[in-house]
């Protein structure tokens, strides 16, 4: 789980800057969208092309 503590005189921007950073570093988000139920046909090839170009470069 991601978690940010404000410091003292931290503003609520860096905060937030921070979290997103610290979320997409995780990979969270990525994560998510991986599992989602429903998958556009163009995420779809999108995620057949980068399978195959990874399938093509290991072989």
């Amino acid at each position: 789980m991601t978690q940010v503590l404000l410091g003292e005189n931290e503003g609520i921007d860096s905060a937030l800057r921070r979290f997103k950073r610290q979320v997409s570093k995780a990979g969270i988000l990525a994560d998510v969208k991986y599992h989602r139920h429903f998958e556009t046909p163009l995420e779809k090839r999108k995620r057949k092309a980068v399978a195959a170009r990874r399938k093509r470069r290991f072989k």
